[in-house]
């Protein structure tokens, strides 16, 4: 019966906009609200909720949205980073919180691919040129571009998505270096060809191509500033694909336009989007995109896919297939 199913807060993005296909996933083991129709009358409808299903940052779960869902059980995170949630204090009100490691891998990692590789040979410069009705000079020098097979690709963050990248690398028979906090095994390195770099400045001075690929954390805040961008080569591009706040975003931008290093291609940014005005929007030698690493609609299912079976479980009281902990 329909009125036996539990109750879920969605974002509207998730049952009106562009996923909207997505909500019979949901809707097969929950009743759904908009969070816009709950803000219209909280305390009617949040005594109900059981369940936050976050998409997108939204719903959000800070303590003023919080304390009028008094039967709430699990916040269920589309995506792997939980940089947004205050796992602690979710956990404090005796609330789960999941996410959704490894359905996300292969988008994220094709992104990081296709941004290096539009970076590498000016695919976005090409086609704007190719448009233009004023274009003359439909080849300039200027799209000379950068070998990227054969090419050394440093990837910095080898967790699943690392993996991932390495092996897409591997195909371009790239040189492929990684820095973790832990050595992965030697069977790993060898099925995707990587070699470890104990220190991260090793990494930054031998590549071609800096991918990083971390999650976000008090260690990783600013992992990439003045400092490192120097070490890398002027020919150098970084690829960022984790969280804007890994990257100190003005010393990235003194690096560009000192050309420090050759450029940068950017998912994400630091806020999101990036006030109009800001220096990375006019630079020529960067590439952003509006973090769209898992935007794909077969990842976008499995993501909803495991939203939802992570909530079920805890609702059920199972084994919680991707249970977040504070560390």
């Amino acid at each position: 019966m329909e009125d036996d199913k539990p109750w879920a807060l969605v974002s509207g993005a998730v049952e009106h906009g562009s996923y909207e296909d997505l909500t019979p996933i949901i809707k097969q083991h929950f009743q759904i609200l908009c969070y816009k129709d709950f803000l219209q009358n909280p305390q009617l409808h949040g005594p109900k909720i059981q369940a936050v299903l976050v998409w997108d940052n939204i719903p959000p779960t800070d303590p003023s949205t919080l304390r009028f869902l008094p039967s709430l059980k699990v916040v269920a995170n589309g995506g792997v980073g939980i940089d947004h949630l205050d796992v602690p204090y979710i956990n404090s009100l005796g609330v789960k919180v999941t996410n959704t490691p490894g359905v996300v891998s292969d988008a994220t990692a094709d992104m990081a691919m296709g941004l290096l590789l539009a970076s590498a040979r000016k695919i976005v410069q090409g086609h704007q040129i190719s448009v233009d009705p004023n274009t003359t000079n439909h080849k300039p020098q200027s799209l000379m571009g950068v070998e990227v097979t054969g090419s050394t690709m440093g990837i910095i963050g080898m967790g699943h998505i690392g993996c991932k990248i390495a092996q897409r690398g591997k195909g371009f028979d790239m040189k492929i270096l990684y820095h973790n906090r832990t050595r992965r095994s030697v069977e790993e390195e060898q099925a995707v060809g990587a070699t470890y770099c104990e220190k991260m400045d090793d990494l930054l001075k031998e590549s071609d191509f800096v991918v990083l690929a971390v999650n976000l954390s008090p260690e990783t805040t600013g992992l990439i500033s003045t400092r490192e961008l120097n070490l890398m080569k002027p020919t150098a591009t970084l690829v960022n694909i984790s969280r804007g706040r890994v990257v100190d975003q003005d010393a990235l931008v003194k690096a560009l336009q000192s050309e420090t290093i050759l450029a940068a291609a950017l998912d994400v940014t630091y806020p999101e989007p990036l006030p109009r005005d800001h220096p990375l929007l006019g630079l020529p030698n960067v590439l952003i995109t509006p973090h769209v690493g898992t935007d794909t609609l077969s990842t976008s299912r499995k993501i909803v896919q495991r939203m939802v079976e992570n909530a079920v479980a805890v609702l059920k009281g199972q084994s919680i297939p991707n249970e977040v902990k504070p560390k």
